[in-house]
């Protein structure tokens, strides 16, 4: 399958001095996934195999829900074109 882009933002329910440490926890669950990343003020897009990225998506929520999480809202784009579709290609020139 071609790679694709997916940006990914996570809403966790929890007390609001607790969103960013949880939102931290994910964004740190994602780097330890080995994918290529960019996290961004309002979500984290990352590249690579499309049920690659849904897998670390799923297992976002459970990071939420261990982080104390009582319920999580996702946000997911997914940026998909058949020959396969890069973040340098899309930014190269704002970097």
């Amino acid at each position: 399958m071609a790679v694709v882009n997916l940006s990914l933002q996570v809403l966790p329910i929890v007390p609001e001095e607790r969103v960013y440490p949880v939102v931290d926890k994910v964004i740190e669950f994602i780097s330890q996934s080995g994918v290529k990343y960019i996290v961004s003020p309002s979500e984290t897009t990352m590249e690579g195999e499309l049920d690659t990225l849904l897998e670390i998506v799923k297992k976002a929520q459970d990071v939420c829900i261990r982080e104390g999480a009582s319920r999580v809202v996702s946000i997911i784009k997914i940026d998909y074109k058949p020959e396969g579709v890069t973040m340098d290609e899309k930014i190269y020139k704002y970097r």
